[in-house]
């Protein structure tokens, strides 16, 4: 773990430098996966399943619905009990962002319509290779289901083909009629163009790692994408004397669990409580059974930052853009609506990340990498196309015409102006 002054001559270098690292970390994925995708646009079903059998030892693309639903029965009820509650806080939430339609008529009858028409077929990513993430299936396919897409497709890994029980559960509560077993790059190339047994989508959603990432960029202009880079994950999180130093260090050790390439940052003007934390880390990764994984992403990636103002505290925050922030300080009502970038903000001691990630009701499908500079995570607006409907009466183009002729003819859009010309003429 680096430790870093905010009052030392090079500070804002040294934390760029450190951010960007990671960045050309993540970058690096993205080299490798165009050989892959490129190989799934153009032999399909056979690329497929060669990558699957390289990296998931997977050799069934499709599952049986037999086998789905003989795991579904054999999930703990306790985990159906979790997953209904989760389904239906977040459904509640995200049912009152539906967007309304905009209808006007101006003086000279001219009609103007704006409507939100949903898109035909997603296809959400579920990451499940080290790990298994129902709530990735909630987060993604529910702001889906309000909108009103059609056809949900599922694609997730799963462990060497086997798919988790609670993921097939959410995909069912999610009403998922179309589940394929398999993950990466290849996956992704997979639903943006098509085999004989997967039908493409219009748009692909859910966060990944670097390699799923790039793979969206990759295909990104053949089918949508959201607007962000969803994963590796990161946390930024500002304590005071206040805080405790056991729970901050455990909201850390939260984040770093999830991948590699997980950026994990502590701020705070209180420097013994930075080493509390840090030496509260070391404790608490000895019981972790993702030690490996946590351990590699704080060594590599987490930062702990002092610094001894609030100003400084909040510029250097929206310079960061973290996916999730946690405002564990006292006074964070004073620093909150001053934060411009990031994907979501916790505030006080006891909105932890973790409960966002699950039953909250809020998405944890968030933008990384700083692009909460320009971008915000998933929610029922991702699935909506936007149309609008133009119906311009005669007094409107007799009215408005001559004004658009003299700005298309010096755009040098002759064409433009003849064509409206042809209309105001026709009396």
């Amino acid at each position: 773990m680096i430790i870093l002054e905010s009052n030392s001559k090079h500070f804002d270098i040294n934390l760029e430098k450190l951010l960007s690292k990671r960045k050309a970390k993540i970058r690096l994925s993205f080299a490798s996966v165009s050989k892959i995708v490129s190989e799934v646009k153009k032999q399909g079903d056979k690329a497929v399943l060669r990558y699957e059998k390289k990296f998931n030892n997977n050799i069934n693309i499709v599952p049986k619905s037999k086998k789905i639903d003989q795991s579904i029965r054999l999930l703990d009820k306790k985990i159906k009990k979790a997953v209904d509650l989760a389904y239906n806080r977040i459904y509640k939430f995200h049912s009152l962002q539906k967007f309304k339609n905009i209808y006007y008529t101006d003086k000279l009858k001219n009609k103007l319509e704006y409507r939100y028409i949903p898109i035909e077929s997603v296809a959400i990513y579920v990451p499940g290779s080290t790990a298994s993430y129902p709530s990735s299936v909630l987060m993604n396919a529910i702001p889906a289901l309000v909108a009103g897409v059609k056809r949900i497709v599922m694609i997730n890994p799963g462990k060497k083909g086997k798919q988790n029980s609670a993921v097939l559960y959410a995909a069912k509560k999610c009403q998922i009629k179309e589940i394929y077993s398999i993950g990466g790059p290849s996956a992704i190339a997979a639903v943006a163009y098509g085999t004989k047994k997967i039908k493409k989508v219009d748009k692909i959603v859910g966060p990944g790692n670097s390699y799923v990432a790039a793979a969206k960029k990759e295909v990104f202009g053949d089918v949508g994408i959201e607007g962000m880079i969803a994963g590796p994950s990161e946390i930024t999180i500002v304590c005071d004397k206040y805080s405790n130093p056991e729970w901050v260090a455990s909201d850390i050790i939260g984040q770093a669990e999830h991948d590699n390439l997980s950026q994990c940052i502590l701020i705070s003007k209180n420097k013994d409580l930075i080493f509390k934390v840090k030496d509260e880390i070391n404790k608490q990764l000895k019981d972790l059974p993702r030690a490996k994984i946590a351990r590699n992403s704080i060594k590599n990636n987490a930062i702990l930052i002092h610094i001894s103002s609030d100003n400084k505290i909040i510029d250097v925050v929206n310079k960061i853009a973290p996916e999730h922030l946690e405002l564990n300080v006292k006074n964070y009502k004073k620093i909150a609506l001053k934060i411009k970038n990031s994907g979501s903000i916790c505030l006080g001691k006891y909105a932890v990340m973790a409960m966002t990630d699950y039953n909250i009701g809020s998405n944890h499908v968030l933008p990384t990498n700083s692009s909460a500079r320009y971008s915000s995570g998933i929610s029922v607006n991702e699935f909506y196309k936007r149309i609008s409907y133009i119906n311009l009466s005669k007094k409107g183009i007799e009215t408005l015409g001559p004004s658009v002729i003299t700005l298309a003819n010096y755009e040098g859009l002759v064409g433009h102006a003849k064509s409206v010309e042809k209309r105001i003429r026709r009396k």
